[in-house]
């Protein structure tokens, strides 16, 4: 009989530790991470696609040694080149993503990007419906091969649920990157086209995406992300 209690009474410790353990893993949020990647040719020039490469992998090696308690942070990345865009990382929780460098060649499908973003954000076997608001991140060197069709893809990500709550971010590197394309992906007054003349910059720049979605991490509602209307790429140090 006392060996029967005993028996009972450690099931009943190891359920309550599996039942915690469930609640805990339960209770992290995906917090998706949607890297827009221009790898058309231009990108191989001056050190562009290297710097690319580097910054994204310490921005994801970051992203894996953060507190995954209330939020886990998952990153995918779209690149477009050639005829059209690829998944070239699934959306997976950054400690789980497995880095292939990019490359660059080819033209610049932006409008075929920002449609796969688009299935992404609709689509909630990628991105459940208990996730916080995805960051989406735009980065290119060049104008659209497309014509105006990215801008049919760009309301249609706007249009959205997730896609019109996003926060989105843009970069353009180079004086050849058109900042009207890119600030149509952004559609916010307050948040500014950020421009690098060079590839320098590049880092710092994910610094600040880092830097972003780390104080959406630490905030009491990381659905609301920091302001960032009056960041410079050039007084980056001093933010």
């Amino acid at each position: 009989m006392e060996t029967s209690a005993k028996s009972k009474g450690t099931n009943a410790q190891a359920s309550a530790r599996t039942a915690m353990q469930a609640f805990t893993i339960a209770k992290a949020r995906p917090l998706p991470i949607i890297i827009l990647a221009d790898c058309s040719g231009s990108m191989s020039a001056d050190g562009k696609i290297e710097t690319l490469n580097q910054s994204l992998r310490e921005m994801v090696a970051s992203f894996a040694n953060e507190d995954q308690l209330r939020a886990e942070v998952q990153v995918g990345i779209i690149t477009f080149s050639g005829s059209k865009a690829q998944v070239k990382q699934p959306l997976v929780a950054a400690k789980d993503l497995g880095w292939e460098n990019l490359k660059a060649t080819g033209k610049t499908p932006l409008a075929s990007a920002l449609a796969l973003a688009t299935s992404w954000l609709e689509d909630r076997a990628i991105i459940p419906t208990r996730a916080y608001a995805p960051t989406i991140v735009l980065v290119s060197d060049g104008q659209p091969d497309e014509g105006d069709q990215w801008r049919e893809e760009v309301e249609r990500l706007l249009q959205s649920p997730r896609g019109s709550k996003a926060q989105r971010l843009a970069l353009a590197i180079g004086s050849d990157a058109d900042e009207t394309v890119l600030a149509g992906f952004i559609a916010n007054p307050d948040i500014p086209v950020m421009r690098t003349k060079d590839a320098s910059q590049i880092s710092q720049f994910f610094r600040f995406v880092t830097m972003s979605v780390a104080s959406r991490l630490a905030s009491s509602n990381p659905n609301h992300p920091m302001a960032v209307s009056n960041f410079d790429l050039e007084n980056f140090e001093n933010f």
